[in-house]
């Protein structure tokens, strides 16, 4: 199977977004070409339903029928996005005032080469691949979302963590005067949110600056934010402006807000249910009937071997 690297991929080869809305063409164009075109910068060291959620034929393993991507209108308009508001729609309807340039990242902490990162320079030093993956939330829905980002590890690598660095802490920007939300109690100031450095490094791991070929839209974390899919949603901070590298567990905001609810790892498990609902199945958007929910929202063949040894009811 020929699947590019990144710097083989020309502008004029990304999928256009009319190309996603027909399943049909999306599904014959991808057997055609073997995912080549339809699935840029995909790399080689894992394999394709890793990426696109699906088994043979296109089949989503575990589940009954085709894993469908979900729709633009879907992604960036129902969405969990506090700094904007708590429903639903507060994050489309509230972020217009919000400004994702100019921005800068800084990378510091337990590493040998702390820098401050333009977006810009993100975007030149970082090409953009396609990752089309499971979002779960922890409120039981889900999605499916291509995203355009890349590996976290790469960022990481180029700042070179020291021996003593065995976590990584993330904190979002606080502009209340963007964000209404921050502006309200609901949440304590700025979000937070924190990895294993094994789970930082993870090849799954990524940062996102786009979705569906497109910049990544205010309400959904613009210009840059965190996915690890194997993780509820809440996991992926977004609007990220500080990566720290800690010798210990960094503090994270669910866990702060609702400590007997939210733990540090929130990996998917069907196993382990939320105090007030269950997790064994979920709503994936656009659907009628809910479906069981997978392991590590199905992605526990490459990231199960980071937890062997773990009771994940207790780490959960």
């Amino acid at each position: 199977m020929l699947i590019k690297r990144p710097d083989d991929i020309h502008s004029h080869e990304i999928t256009p977004e009319s190309f996603y809305w027909n399943r049909r063409r999306f599904l014959g164009a991808a057997g055609a070409v073997a995912g080549a075109a339809l699935l840029p910068g995909l790399t080689p060291s894992l394999p394709l339903s890793t990426y696109v959620g699906r088994g043979k034929g296109g089949e989503d393993p575990g589940r009954q029928g085709p894993d469908k991507l979900n729709s633009y209108e879907d992604i960036t308009t129902y969405n969990n996005y506090y700094e904007f508001g708590p429903a639903k729609t507060d994050p489309s309807q509230h972020s217009g005032r919000f400004r994702p340039r100019p921005w800068t990242v800084s990378v510091e902490g337990e590493v040998a080469k702390p820098r401050t990162f333009d977006i810009d320079d993100i975007l030149r030093r970082y090409p953009a691949e396609e990752r089309i993956y499971r979002l779960r939330c922890v409120e039981a829905w889900s999605m499916v979302i291509p995203w355009n980002g890349f590996p976290l590890s790469k960022l990481l690598q180029d700042v070179e963590p020291t021996s003593q660095a065995k976590y990584v802490a993330f904190t979002t920007i606080y502009r209340p005067s963007e964000m209404p939300g921050q502006n309200t109690s609901i949440l304590p100031w700025p979000y937070v949110e924190g990895l294993r450095l094994d789970e930082a490094m993870h090849p799954l791991t990524i940062l996102v600056t786009g979705l569906y070929g497109k910049p990544l839209p205010n309400q959904d974390g613009a210009p840059i934010r965190l996915v690890v899919p194997w993780k509820y949603g809440f996991k992926g901070i977004k609007a990220i402006v500080k990566i720290r590298l800690t010798r210990t567990p960094p503090p994270t905001t669910w866990s702060l807000a609702a400590p007997d609810e939210y733990g540090f790892y929130a990996n998917v498990n069907p196993e382990v249910d939320h105090p007030r609902w269950s997790q064994k199945r979920e709503r994936r958007l656009g659907e009628f009937f809910r479906r069981p929910t997978l392991m590590f929202n199905g992605y526990g063949e490459q990231v199960a071997s980071l937890y062997a040894g773990m009771d994940l009811k207790v780490n959960f």
